[in-house]
């Protein structure tokens, strides 16, 4: 099995304005949560997008509290 190129994995440069302005809006996140995002987990696209979607999501737990307020 031979391993995928590395130069074939979108990655996110911080130095580069409009790589920025494309992955923010791609995201839907400001530049300082992608910031903290490349920060946390690397440049690699696929990590911060499932590092972002993370940090958004809820549990079921959390979502049958809010309907619980909601009545």
């Amino acid at each position: 099995m031979t391993n995928p190129s590395n130069s074939t994995i979108p990655r996110i440069d911080e130095s580069d304005a409009a790589q920025v302005t494309r992955w923010t809006r791609e995201f839907d996140v400001t530049d300082e949560q992608l910031s903290q995002a490349i920060a946390k987990v690397g440049d690699k696209a696929a990590d911060v997008e499932m590092y972002l979607k993370g940090s958004r999501s809820s549990t079921n737990a959390d979502a049958a509290q809010d309907a619980e307020k909601a009545k």
